[in-house]
């Protein structure tokens, strides 16, 4: 029953794609075990007793003139015992010039194949809303491009899809955020001025493996996919210690090293930082990315937090 659930899964959601991509401009993450519910809407907990509530805000080549910084905010929950829906807010800036926001609702219908696992079938529905601002530019040619000579600011809608395996110990994730290739920017008078948003296809996976009482691995993968543009592949491993203190160190193929850190405040509350170290010739213009999350289990019934931490 497994294998043709995911065989038909799988068909499903590479279907509805229809993938048509050029260049990779979706926000990149390197905590992003922890901000599953923002790249994929098929993410699922089977909790029903908490609410789980994230911030992440990450600045992207530090030091450098005009680096992204991107802003998340994410809230999941179930909501029957099939049913799991969520919001998520994602806001990226490209120095004062470009500004984007996505708004989203998500729901997921999680679907047991297993004994002890399941497979959630995820859509997220929303807009975004993009915006530039070209004031302040200097122009190194006589006669300014035309492709900035006009401040922009327009809405467009956006539908996203995943797929999500877990079971108490692992989970593998496909999904593609956003499907509609929006054009921000048009061809005027024969001269090609145009920006579009691109489809991304994320593949997630990571496993816990129980060391001892006190100590647990966690290996992890990401790979992000778009047309014209590299395969991206970020490998991640970290180490949980007494269900509090979590170490670990991340590569992200022909870019960068990364450590990573969090630590559990108190049973429901855990914040977390990653530094990036890059690998390429942007190195030499930046020192780094920086990256902190802050994550809340909230109870919905007031009792408290006395389970394991959120593995994933």
């Amino acid at each position: 029953m497994l294998s043709k659930t995911l065989k038909y899964s799988l068909s499903f959601l590479i279907l509805i794609m229809g993938l048509s991509t050029h260049a990779q401009q979706d926000p990149q993450y390197t905590q992003y075990m922890y901000n599953m519910s923002v790249l994929n809407p098929a993410y699922a907990t089977d909790d029903g007793s908490l609410i789980n509530v994230g911030l992440l805000y990450r600045t992207q080549w530090a030091g450098s003139v005009g680096g992204p910084t991107t802003g998340t905010l994410f809230a999941h929950s179930t909501l029957t015992n099939r049913l799991e829906g969520g919001i998520s807010i994602i806001h990226d800036e490209i120095g004062d010039v470009v500004k984007q926001t996505n708004a989203f609702v998500d729901i997921a219908y999680v679907l047991p194949v297993g004994e002890m696992s399941k497979l959630s079938f995820g859509i997220k529905a929303g807009a975004t809303f993009f915006s530039t601002d070209f004031n302040g530019f200097v122009y190194s040619d006589p006669l300014p491009d035309p492709a900035f000579a006009e401040n922009l600011s327009r809405t467009f809608p956006n539908i996203g899809a995943g797929l999500f395996y877990f079971t108490e110990n692992y989970y593998l994730g496909l999904s593609a955020p956003n499907l509609f290739e929006s054009k921000h920017l048009d061809e005027d008078s024969g001269i090609v001025t145009q920006g579009s948003e691109n489809i991304h296809l994320f593949f997630t996976g990571g496993y816990v493996f129980q060391i001892n009482d006190n100590l647990k691995l966690k290996p992890a993968i990401m790979s992000k996919y778009v047309g014209g543009s590299p395969l991206s592949f970020d490998f991640t491993t970290n180490v949980l210690i007494n269900e509090k203190i979590e170490i670990g160190a991340a590569y992200r193929f022909d870019d960068s090293l990364s450590g990573l850190v969090n630590l559990a405040i108190t049973p429901s509350i855990r914040v977390g930082y990653a530094y990036d170290y890059t690998l390429s010739n942007l190195g030499k213009f930046n020192s780094g990315s920086h990256e902190i999350f802050l994550l809340f289990n909230i109870s919905k019934f007031g009792k408290g937090y006395d389970k394991s931490p959120r593995f994933f």
